[in-house]
């Protein structure tokens, strides 16, 4: 029987990910909130999706629909609003009954992962994050090297270096505030950092080299490998060769000096980690604990000066 879905943030970037795997997996996309009414992008997927612009309003009608029994109630409410609503739309979620799939980050501060765990065991629902970098056939391929007989006692040099463009408007929406979405570290390098442990093993150590509003970077110690990593929101950090043809990303990781190829196969991992949930599998709160504390602890930690060869070469152009 198809599943009827909810869904927060509307609006947003990445929702359009997550209406196109409710549709490829057969289900019901069958309301939607947003605070923007600017969701024409629902037309795309559906044309008769309750839509609404007040959290009230939606939470009445998803009420309603969950007394009218199994084939109206909402099963799953799928969450793409900024991080900051994420534990409060997960504990509406299961409130009504609903399972949640969540974006990263699942929330902003560990100690809500807890109390997040202790109303899934209450209500019987399941609280899914939405890590889909654990899918990627590249990283899967990089993962098993990891775990091999020759590569469990060593250590590797990785580099990673991510750069998008970002123009005014980030620092003016909620993605600038660090209160709201947890800052650069957390708003796009949580999506690296689960991935980097796990591939390369649980933290030993994290420093902070550099932290401004629009670039971000540090050293993470790993059980297999120490990585220097840099994240930044701003066009001028993209190289020369990609400015040149007028690209807006750069995404690098390397191994040992070798570039890892992961910039292709994303479009399908979402639907993906639908296919995952809806077959009994997907990732759960422990899942996410261990990226959520490591944004955490870099989040508050102080900037410091390293070696160089500890620190990423963007750093010192950047300084």
């Amino acid at each position: 029987m198809a599943k009827n879905f909810a869904l927060t943030g509307a609006g947003g970037y990445i929702a359009p990910r997550h209406m196109k795997a409710i549709r490829d997996t057969g289900n019901t996309l069958a309301a939607a909130l947003d605070p923007s009414d600017s969701v024409g992008i629902l037309d795309s997927y559906a044309y008769d999706v309750a839509f609404f612009t007040e959290f009230e309003r939606f939470d009445r009608h998803a009420e309603k629909l969950r007394r009218q029994g199994e084939d109206s109630r909402l099963h799953f409410v799928s969450i793409c609003s900024p991080n900051y609503l994420h534990d409060a739309h997960i504990r509406f979620a299961l409130r009504i009954g609903a399972h949640a799939i969540c974006e990263k980050p699942l929330v902003l501060n560990p100690w809500n992962l807890d109390a997040l765990a202790e109303l899934e065991e209450e209500s019987g629902q399941r609280i899914y994050n939405v890590l889909q970098l654990r899918l990627h056939p590249a990283l899967i391929a990089l993962r098993e090297r990891m775990h091999g007989a020759g590569n469990r006692q060593r250590r590797h040099q990785v580099d990673l270096t991510y750069i998008t463009s970002r123009g005014n408007w980030y620092f003016t929406s909620w993605k600038g505030d660090q209160d709201k979405s947890g800052g650069i570290a957390t708003n796009i390098g949580v999506h690296f950092f689960d991935m980097l442990a796990w591939v390369f093993g649980p933290v030993r150590s994290a420093e902070l080299h550099l932290s401004e509003p629009q670039r971000v970077a540090g050293m993470l110690e790993l059980e297999r490998a120490r990585v220097r990593w840099f994240l930044s929101v701003d066009k001028r950090d993209l190289p020369e060769e990609v400015q040149a043809r007028k690209r807006t990303t750069y995404r690098s990781l390397t191994l040992d000096g070798e570039e890892v190829e992961f910039s292709d196969g994303f479009a399908e991992l979402h639907t993906q980690v639908y296919r995952d949930i809806l077959a009994g599998r997907g990732f759960g709160i422990e899942d996410a604990r261990p990226s959520i504390e490591m944004v955490h602890r870099l989040r508050t930690s102080p900037v410091v000066r390293s070696a160089p060869e500890l620190t990423h070469p963007y750093v010192a152009r950047s300084r």
